[in-house]
Parts: structure tokens; C-alpha cells; sequence
């Protein structure tokens, strides 16, 4: 299963930690025990299938809560 980060601009505070947790964590696809969003370092860390979802659909997600993405990488 890829594993993926994604780059966020600077989170402001641990709501926006859950919001992005809740939102990734919904979606078909997403390996619900791995997502990880760390406060510090403003990233965003998930194992996915990509038969299901893509990492642009996750993007997508974040974005539409308002959160600017700077970068993504997949292993």
C-alpha cells in the first residue's frame, strides 16, 4: 500500500488537526489507522489504496476546508 504526505501551509491550532484527522479518515480508500496530521510540522501522512483514492482526491479534501496544500509525495 503507497504511503503519501502531504504539505500543508502552517496550521494555526489542534482544530484544524481533527478536521483534517476526520476528513481524510472518511474517505474510501484511506487506511483509516494511518493517517496521521502533525501540528509542528504541518503535514499530513496516510497509506491509501490507489485503486479507490488518489492522493489529488485527497488534496481536493483538505482544500475544501480551507487548508492550503504546498506539496505531495508518495513511497
Amino acid at each position: 500500500m503507497p504511503k503519501a504526505t502531504i504539505q500543508l501551509e502552517t496550521l494555526i491550532c489542534p482544530s484544524c488537526v481533527q478536521k483534517i484527522e476526520n476528513a481524510t479518515k472518511s474517505m474510501d480508500g484511506v487506511d483509516k489507522d494511518s493517517v496521521k496530521v502533525l501540528f509542528n510540522s504541518s503535514k499530513v501522512k496516510f497509506d491509501f489504496d490507489k485503486e479507490k483514492v488518489s492522493v489529488a482526491d485527497v488534496e481536493k479534501a483538505i482544500t475544501a476546508l480551507g487548508y492550503v496544500v504546498i506539496k505531495s509525495q508518495v513511497k
